[in-house]
């Protein structure tokens, strides 16, 4: 039997942005091929929705409704304006790799300071070298989940970084987001793949220029991490109060390797960060953190999917979110214990802080085990400020602001004590500190 599809006004509207596109994105031959194939990957699932299981709670088709046209290259001005907002961003010693408008900005980047064994190309550069078709596939490589094959079909430029065997990278490695144009898209993807007994700490974050407003962000990150080696991924959000980031990363960990993990979202109008963590190889060990801060009517989701492929294995995972007026968090994570996985061990907490009553929380922990000799476990909770500790501080002085920030600020510690090396701690928790100065 014949089928028909009839596509909605917002497949029809997407179907137009990569149409539009298509003469800008680099590569060609095989790497248009590959592109072409996600986008019907796309198609074929079109935005994710509520009867999408791991999308449930960020119904994106009516959140957003439609994927706006790509942004253009961004000019001179534009790269001043960026220029501002990179200077605000930084992170002490790091290296800086700028993307403006989902486009690499060298001007505005440290590539020179590159430390010894770290080498660093732009996807574009990559993409338009037809010579290496494999490392095309791999940059481009996607999973079932529509947004990451929207993202290998549309992505524009980014960085591809490879760090040698044994070499221990001593200064950050900061990839910065900029966007400074309104209603229009930003696509970028890197890839990442530390050698076997490498060191790295690779921070990105997410920023606008002045005057940036309503845009969307989609990023994918790429890492593997070889045997031996660790790998500390900090990423941070601070978008436009109006702006959408979807950005997801696929990461596959070796053998007695290690990956620390953070995320802070704490600025844009909807935000879902989406993690795909395996662990390949026997030993390996993953730290999972992630802080959420939310007020007006802010959605904000943290969904990370941690498979165990491989016996003794170790993940620690802490997600939290504090949640103000009638903002909404969403924590789901999902641990997959693998048959023959043995001694896994691997834990999972959410919890969430709401601090008014229209303030709203889904939390949904889970978890998938084939194998019998494992210990596993997860817990979840949401609730507000302790009343009796905020009237304690009050009677010693404080007022009531300062004293939730307070009890916010240890609320929030356990999760970001455990970031790596500690000038990033450091960094982070400064941003969480502004946070909570802003609703003073």
């Amino acid at each position: 039997m014949k089928q028909v599809m009839t596509k909605t006004v917002a497949g029809r509207a997407t179907d137009d942005v990569f149409a539009a596109a298509h003469g800008r994105l680099p590569g060609s031959g095989l790497v248009a091929h590959i592109r072409a194939r996600a986008f019907e990957a796309y198609q074929r699932a079109g935005l994710p929705h509520r009867r999408i299981e791991a999308w449930k709670y960020t119904d994106l088709r009516t959140l957003i409704g439609a994927v706006l046209p790509l942004a253009p290259r961004p000019d001179a001005a534009a790269l001043m304006r960026a220029a501002v907002s990179v200077k605000q961003t930084a992170v002490d010693r790091a290296v800086k790799l700028v993307l403006v408008d989902g486009i690499f900005a060298p001007e505005l980047s440290d590539v020179d300071s590159l430390e010894d064994g770290v080498d660093v190309w732009s996807l574009r550069e990559v993409l338009e070298d037809t010579t290496d078709s494999a490392m095309a596939g791999l940059v481009l490589s996607t999973t079932t989940d529509a947004v990451i094959s929207l993202n290998a079909a549309m992505a524009t430029d980014g960085f591809v970084i490879t760090i040698a065997e044994g070499e221990a990278v001593k200064r950050p490695i900061q990839i910065v987001h900029v966007a400074t144009g309104s209603l229009v898209s930003n696509f970028t993807r890197s890839y990442l793949q530390l050698g076997q007994g490498a060191h790295a700490a690779v921070v990105e974050s997410f920023v606008s220029a002045e005057g940036a407003s309503g845009y969307q962000t989609n990023d994918a990150t790429i890492a593997l991490v070889g045997d031996e080696a660790s790998l500390s991924h900090i990423r941070l959000a601070s978008d436009a109060a109006d702006a959408v980031n979807i950005s997801s990363s696929i990461i596959a960990v070796g053998a007695k390797a290690k990956l620390d993990f953070f995320s802070m979202t704490c600025s844009g109008s909807v935000s879902r960060y989406q993690g795909f963590v395996t662990l390949t190889g026997e030993g390996s060990k993953l730290s999972a953190n992630a802080v959420n801060l939310i007020r007006h009517k802010q959605h904000v989701d943290t969904t990370m999917v941690v498979d165990h492929a491989v016996p003794h294995c170790t993940s620690r995972e802490k997600f939290r979110a504090v949640i103000d007026e009638c903002g909404r968090s969403v924590l789901q994570g999902r641990i997959v214990v693998r048959p023959g996985a043995q001694k896994t061990d691997a834990t999972l907490t959410t919890r969430a802080l709401l601090l008014s009553d229209e303030a709203r929380a889904d939390n949904k922990p889970e978890l998938e085990i084939l194998a019998d000799d494992v210990t596993c476990g997860h817990g979840s909770t949401s609730g507000a400020l302790d009343g009796a500790l905020v009237f304690y501080l009050r009677a010693r002085g404080l007022s009531e602001k300062d004293a939730q920030a307070l009890l916010i600020g240890a609320f929030l510690g356990e999760a970001i004590e455990e970031i790596v090396p500690e000038s990033l701690r450091d960094f982070v928790t400064a941003q969480t500190e502004h946070w909570m100065q802003a609703r003073r």
